[in-house]
């Protein structure tokens, strides 16, 4: 996967908008970053609960991983080259509906 297509997927869900979190390109809902671009340029950062974090991680570590920065936090990061399209857009819409108002869920089907 590529950025761009991590992009087209979330800007796809009601209400999602290009931006920025700490200086990285993020799609943001209400205002509120639910994916980033990581600090490597073939990564990304994923709201996510800790169960699912740590499920991720231990389901898939080629793609699913925590540095010591986000460890304890509701995030995990994921490496685009080894990523499946269809799990990442999954994982987008949790995230996205983490914080999407009642409206944008139902609009959604949520």
């Amino acid at each position: 996967m590529t950025w761009d297509e991590v992009v087209a997927l979330a800007l796809a869900l009601p209400g999602a908008t290009r931006g920025t979190s700490y200086g990285r390109d993020a799609v943001l809902v209400r205002g509120k970053m639910f994916v980033v671009t990581g600090k490597e340029p073939d990564h990304i950062v994923l709201r996510a609960g800790l169960d699912e974090v740590e499920m991720l991680i231990a389901t898939d570590p080629g793609c699913f991983y925590q540095t010591p920065h986000y460890v304890g936090w509701p995030a995990v990061l994921a490496r685009l080259a080894a990523a499946d399209p269809e799990r990442i857009a999954v994982l987008l819409e949790r995230a996205w509906a983490g914080h999407a108002s009642a409206a944008q869920r139902k609009a959604r089907g949520l």
